[in-house]
Formats: C-alpha cells, sequence, structure tokens
C-alpha cells in the first residue's frame, strides 16, 4: 500500500516531474541563473531542488525529514521553485522558439510604451509583428497590430498619414482569418475526440449523425484567401472525418495535403515540428490502412531520414512524438511484411523508452503501444506473450478512451487462449469477452459470428476442426469491405489467422504470402 501512494505522488507531483525532465544541459544552466541571482545558492529553494534531484521517488517524509522546510511552507517553497525552474528553461536557447522570440519583443515593446518611448515602442511591435506574420502566428499577429492601435490612439507619430486605415483594415483582415481556424481547430478538435471515445462509424445511423456534425460545423472560406495555419487545420478536419467514416483513400489525399504544405515551404518543419510530426504519422497510418506497402516504405524512410539528420527540431515535445510515431511505424512496417519474428527486438526498446517517458506520456498511447506488441507476439506465435501485454490493456482501470482498442483486446486475448490450449480460462474469456461488448455497445456482426463459432468449436470432433475453419471463414470473409464491419479487420486480421488454421501454416506465413503476391 505504502508503495502505490508514492507511485501515485510520483506520477502527480508537478514539480518533481518537472525536475526530472530536465536534462543536464537545463540542470547546468539552472545551477548558473541561481548562482547569477547572488545570495540563492544557499536558498531554500535551490537546497529542495537539490534533494528533489537526488530523488527516484518523491518523498515528502524525507523532505520535511531533512529540515529544509516545514510542511506548512513547503507548498509555497514548491511553487517558487516551480517558478525559478521555468523562468530558467525560458531563458535557454534551445527553449527560445519563435513564439517566444514574439512574446519578448512584445514584452520590450510594453516595457518602452509604460516609459513613453513610443516610436522606439512601435519600432519593436513592428519587428515582432513582421516575425508572427512569418511564422503564420495569427493571433500573436491580431494583438500586436491592437497595441499599435492604442499607442496609435494616445500618440500622433505621424510616420504614415494612413496609418489608422492601414492598422485597421489588417486588423480586421487578421480577426477574419483568426476566426476562420478558430473554427476549423475547433472541428478538428472535436472530431478527433469522437475518434478516441468511440472509434469508427459503426452503422447508418452514425455515419448520419457524423456527416451532419462535420458539414454544420465546416466554415465558409475562401480557399485562395487561406494562410498556411488554416489550410493545416482545413487538411486536419477533413483527415478526422474520413478517419471516422473509414474512408482512408480519403485520410491519405488529406495526410498528404497536410504533408505537402511543409515540403512545399520546410522553414515550417522548423517552426512547427509538432504539425509536421502528427502529419507525417497520419500518413503513414492511412498508407498503412490501404495496404500501400511500397509508398509506406518510401514515406517511412523519409520520416527516418529527418531523425537521423536533425531535419526535424529535438526537444522533449518533439522526441516523444518521434518515439511514440517511429516504434508504431516500425511495427506496422513488420505487420505488413508478414516479418513479426524480425520485429521481436523491438519490444525491449519501446518498453524502456515508456518507462524513460513515464511521466510524460498519457495512458491512450502507451496502450496503443501494447496492443501492437501483443499483436507482434500474436504474429509470432508467442500468445503468452501476447495475453501478457492484452492483459496490460484489459486491466487498465483509467482508459477512458480508445473504447474500440478495448474491444478488440478482448478478441484477441479470445483467439489466444484458444491457441494456447488454455481451456478453463477459454470459458472464463467468452463470457468475459461477451459481456464486456454487449456493456460497450460494441458488439458487431464480425465479433458475434466469430465468439460463437469459436465457442462452437469446443463440440467438434478433431477430423473436423479444419472444415469448421473454412465455414467461418467464409461467414467472416463478406464482411472484408463491409463499409462498417470491416473496422474489425483493421484492428485484428482474423481472416489471415482463420486461414492459418484451414492451411497448417503460421499466420506469419500466411501475411507474407499475401504480401509477395501484392508486391509482384
Amino acid at each position: 500500500m505504502k508503495k502505490t501512494i508514492t507511485s501515485t505522488n510520483q506520477q502527480t507531483d508537478s514539480l518533481f516531474i518537472l525536475i526530472k525532465s530536465l536534462s543536464k544541459s537545463e540542470k547546468r544552466q539552472f545551477n548558473l541563473y541561481i548562482g547569477r541571482l547572488g545570495g540563492n545558492v544557499d536558498a531554500k529553494f535551490f537546497a529542495l531542488f537539490k534533494l528533489l534531484e537526488k530523488q527516484k521517488i518523491y518523498d515528502e517524509k524525507a523532505i520535511i525529514k531533512s529540515g529544509i522546510v516545514s510542511k506548512q511552507q513547503l507548498s509555497n517553497l514548491k511553487a517558487h521553485l516551480y517558478k525559478q525552474i521555468l523562468t530558467s528553461l525560458r531563458l535557454n536557447p534551445v527553449h527560445k522558439n519563435i513564439r517566444i522570440q514574439i512574446r519578448e519583443q512584445l514584452d520590450f515593446a510594453t516595457v518602452l510604451y509604460l516609459k513613453g518611448l513610443y516610436k522606439q515602442s512601435l519600432k519593436l511591435l513592428d519587428k515582432a509583428k513582421n516575425m508572427a506574420l512569418d511564422s503564420e502566428e495569427k493571433n500573436m499577429a491580431y494583438e500586436i497590430v491592437e497595441f499599435e492601435k492604442l499607442i496609435e490612439s494616445q500618440y500622433i507619430t505621424r510616420s504614415i498619414n494612413t496609418r489608422a486605415d492601414e492598422l485597421t483594415i489588417q486588423a480586421k483582415n487578421l480577426s477574419q482569418q483568426n476566426v476562420i481556424t478558430s473554427k476549423l481547430s475547433n472541428l478538428s478538435l472535436q472530431l478527433y475526440g469522437i475518434l478516441l471515445k468511440t472509434g469508427y462509424v459503426r452503422n447508418d445511423e452514425e455515419l448520419q449523425k457524423v456527416n451532419d456534425y462535420f458539414e454544420a460545423r465546416l466554415p465558409k472560406y475562401d480557399f485562395k484567401q487561406l494562410g498556411f495555419r488554416e489550410k493545416l487545420w482545413l487538411y486536419k478536419a477533413n483527415l478526422w472525418h474520413s478517419f471516422l467514416t473509414q474512408d482512408f483513400l480519403q485520410s491519405y489525399k488529406y495526410a498528404n495535403k497536410w504533408i505537402n504544405l511543409f515540403k512545399e515551404d520546410p522553414k515550417n518543419i522548423s517552426l512547427h515540428p509538432v504539425f509536421y510530426l502528427k502529419g507525417i504519422n497520419y500518413l503513414l497510418e492511412s498508407l498503412f490502412f490501404i495496404n500501400h506497402y511500397s509508398k509506406f516504405q518510401q514515406e517511412f524512410a523519409l520520416f527516418e531520414e529527418g531523425i537521423d539528420n536533425n531535419s526535424i527540431p529535438k526537444n522533449s515535445n518533439t522526441e516523444i512524438l518521434m518515439f511514440q510515431y517511429y516504434y508504431a511505424n516500425k511495427l506496422h512496417l513488420h505487420f505488413l511484411e508478414g516479418s513479426f519474428s524480425e520485429g521481436e527486438y523491438l519490444v525491449e526498446i519501446i518498453n524502456k523508452k515508456i518507462e524513460e517517458y513515464r511521466n510524460l506520456l498519457d495512458n491512450h498511447h502507451i496502450v496503443v503501444l501494447y496492443y501492437k506488441i501483443a499483436c507482434l507476439y500474436f504474429g509470432m506465435g508467442k500468445n503468452s506473450e501476447c495475453i501478457f501485454y492484452l492483459n496490460k490493456i484489459i486491466n487498465s482501470k483509467n482508459l477512458h478512451v480508445a473504447e474500440d482498442l478495448q474491444c478488440f483486446a478482448r478478441v484477441l486475448n479470445l483467439i489466444a487462449h484458444y491457441e494456447s490450449g488454455l481451456d478453463y480460462h477459454l470459458e472464463v474469456q467468452f463470457k468475459d469477452t461477451y459481456r464486456f461488448l454487449l456493456k460497450m455497445e460494441n458488439l458487431q456482426e464480425v465479433q458475434k459470428e466469430f465468439i460463437s463459432s469459436i465457442k462452437a468449436l469446443g463440440d467438434v470432433y478433431p477430423h473436423q476442426i479444419k472444415n469448421e475453419f473454412k465455414k467461418i471463414y467464409d461467414r467472416l470473409k463478406v464482411f472484408e469491405n463491409h463499409p462498417y464491419e470491416k473496422r474489425a479487420f483493421l484492428y485484428l486480421d482474423i481472416l489471415s489467422w482463420l486461414e492459418s488454421k484451414i492451411a497448417n501454416k503460421t499466420v506469419s506465413q500466411i501475411i507474407q504470402e499475401k504480401f509477395k503476391k501484392s508486391t509482384k
């Protein structure tokens, strides 16, 4: 019990997580920053920093016992230390992205304005505004224009005769573009939320609901007037709509448009690396879903090259995304080829990375990686290992998203138990899986047919088993291209497993044969 409480504190204490996220150079910078303040080296907050830096897990009792601070003062001291670390990080050149640079210029201009140095303030604001416009930071550009209007209304600079009209028109245009961006980003986020919560549409009613939702919230726009940021959110909104409706050719189309925005103007990769990485991931995911191996391999090689030659800026945020997207798609590559055994070495690397980034990764993305690892082991025929990783998903109590993943983890668990010959456990799995799917209202025809068919195998004589598998295969095959039922095969290649049982081959052999035929 004591260990559990400590682990929970470690996960939730913001200061401890921040300190543990610091690199060696960031810690060095913090020490130098404190030294420059003078008289602070022996300050309580610095002593607290050194103590927390040494702790492997957050231990509040040890802090109080050290005598640095009383229990009543600890909260205030932690807040002060937190602020000092952020101030130090803000001064670090590594974190000086374009938004911080623009904000810094805006802060300087504000100081000059408060001193009554209006011309100097306007000069800095103009510089900051151009930086904002060049980097498509239009919200900040609008804020700067509003500040310029404030100064002009108080002090007649006479620098431009038409200054008032110029600023008014600029503010109006930026406002209109920001409204479109806001509406598109809202729509994109809402569709993404639906996808995480419920997965793909499951019937005509859900399809109509999603289509109506999308069309009602898609703002009117003139494409010629859209800039980089507006186009990006437009493509994102369309991408989520196509994912929800399982139109993966459209997903590929919009993910490709997304990435082309960066290829057309490569400076945007350094300005918006997170958007770029997410675009690469959705492009690869779309290609995986439409089974386009050659294009997938080509785009994945470009992604690897971008990581290796450091053309994608690296910071804590992008490193986590690179980890998630690189290894998820590396596994996808093995799934497409059927080279499951060749991918087993990735499991140890992924687990080490999950532990390394544990405090920074959300549970959903960890669970997604566990499911892919389970699929890798299933493809290898290592069912015990497969069950081990599926149980990590099934036993995850605080998972409020990825209902689809939860459902198919249980279906794969059922198959893995059948393959392992765990007859007693199998009966329990039937009941638990069926009950869960009913509870989630996620019981599709494919799942109904599959679960009832596998359950019936217990009454089939050994010499009839192959013929029974053929019957199950024929009943499920008709759903392979069904507009809603096909999603079952995206999570789990049930048909290849059935083919392996019929042909007395491994799942890996079946997929490799399909792969060779498709790449001839």
